[in-house]
């Protein structure tokens, strides 16, 4: 059963659709917290996707829209301001299903990262799905950029029969590159990290090796977020320690984008997902 109601986070109308499963598999519930602003018909559709998916197999679910996103009211707010909308969904969700006491936060890409930072600080949390988090930095995607991308097409034959047949724009590749070295380099524009004096990364990593809880995390090969995380965590010991521990499940899918917007790749996710919670 689906039901969508309207609950409130500081005075503001916040709009949920609580799938419900019809025989529970446990104890536990699932918050399905959105990202960015995308294409409604993108990455939210295999949220409702997914969502009817852990509802069948057990898991009840919550999506919501936080504050100025969606269908909810409010001023648009990025995700290191929704702590307090995070809160509301597992409150609104706890009284609504009162068997329901132990919650998984689930999230692609910046609702990830803002889940991770929202788990350190309620017990009732007590595992994460992380896909594709963001750590985006300039810098950070400039080095990305340079790994995955320049050094891929470098080593294409389509590449170099452009080169031969001159159909290739030489000088504006090159400044293109430079471009993206000086920034992978630190020599950006400043703006990162003006909310905080540590970086993105820095504070994410802190966040998900502090966490006591569980976490799954899904990786999709074929998506420069993704790897840019990879990169992060590589360069961090302590963060390695944490991926290579009991209490972190790693999948990837190589072929995947960043929202596994194909069925394949959409039911993959759905089944890690389902398998790892009832490990829980």
């Amino acid at each position: 059963m689906e039901e969508p109601f309207l609950f409130e986070c500081e005075g503001v109308q916040l709009l949920g659709i609580l799938h419900s499963a019809d025989v529970p598999a446990s104890d536990l519930g699932v918050v399905l917290v959105v990202g960015g602003p995308q294409y409604r018909v993108g990455s939210h559709r295999q949220f409702v996707l997914l969502a009817r998916d852990l509802a069948r197999a057990g898991f009840p679910v919550l999506r919501f829209d936080y504050r100025g996103m969606g269908d909810s009211e409010g001023e648009f707010r990025d995700f290191e301001e929704v702590e307090r909308d995070i809160a509301a969904a597992i409150d609104v969700m706890a009284d609504r299903l009162p068997g329901v006491r132990r919650f998984v936060l689930w999230g692609l890409c910046d609702a990830a990262t803002a889940n991770a930072f929202y788990a350190l600080n309620d017990a009732r949390v007590i595992g994460q799905v992380a896909a594709n988090p963001w750590v985006r930095t300039e810098e950070g995607e400039a080095q990305a950029f340079i790994r995955h991308y320049y050094l891929k097409r470098v080593l294409s034959k389509d590449f170099w029969r452009k080169v031969v047949g001159l159909r290739f724009d030489v000088l504006g590749a090159g400044r293109d590159f430079l471009s993206k070295l000086g920034q992978s380099r630190g020599r950006g524009n400043g703006e990162s990290g003006q909310r905080d004096q540590r970086p993105l990364p820095v504070r994410l990593n802190e966040a998900q090796t502090s966490f006591n809880g569980t976490t799954l995390l899904l990786i999709s090969g074929q998506d420069l977020t993704a790897k840019e995380y990879l990169n992060r965590v590589g360069e961090s010991p302590a963060w390695q320690k944490w991926l290579a521990s009991p209490t972190v499940t790693v999948h990837t899918l190589e072929e995947a984008d960043h929202t596994f917007s194909s069925a394949a790749w959409r039911d993959q996710v759905a089944e890690w997902t389902s398998q790892w919670l009832g490990r829980l």
